[in-house]
């Protein structure tokens, strides 16, 4: 009985629910293991309150060990590259950057048709900064970082479900 709908008719949601690579304590969340970050980041800012489902390998202290997916234009790959490189040179991290790919080789291709770098930061003490560095890049169209938007998470886990609230 949930009507479907698109954002163009619908542009305020109620609620967002949805799945997260990674969570911290704060409910900051890495996101786009699956290609769909800027979808995913557009639908969440347009709800009043997002939740999260998760099972309890994907709550960590610090970001990072999941590959941060960063969404990029295909035009200009290479510079934007070396920009995203040296933005992770600077927060101390070993550039490990990969550009996503699809079975047969060929890039991994967004519904936007954009590529995807994801980006091995180890650890991502702050989030916020990160963000900004990387917005600031042209050719960056997007990253999965998903700071304040994460009302509340349910984590499942061998003694059950636990409750995260922001």
């Amino acid at each position: 009985g949930v009507p479907l709908t698109t954002l163009e008719e619908t542009p305020e949601l109620d609620l967002t629910i949805d799945g997260a690579d990674e969570i911290d304590s704060q409910l900051t969340l890495i996101k786009g293991g699956g290609g769909a970050l800027l979808r995913e980041k557009i639908v969440a800012a347009a709800s009043s309150r997002m939740v999260v489902i998760a099972d309890s390998t994907k709550v960590v202290e610090t970001l990072g060990r999941f590959p941060l997916p960063i969404e990029v234009n295909a035009f200009g790959l290479g510079v934007t590259r070396r920009a995203v490189e040296r933005v992770m040179a600077a927060t101390g991290s070993e550039p490990e950057l990969s550009c996503r790919l699809q079975a047969d080789g060929q890039p991994f291709l967004t519904d936007g048709g954009h590529y995807i770098l994801d980006a091995l930061f180890g650890r991502i003490s702050s989030p916020e900064a990160l963000s900004a560095a990387l917005l600031e890049i042209p050719g960056v169209v997007e990253h999965g970082l998903f700071l304040e938007l994460c009302d509340r998470a349910y984590v499942a886990g061998p003694d059950g479900v636990r409750t995260l609230d922001a």
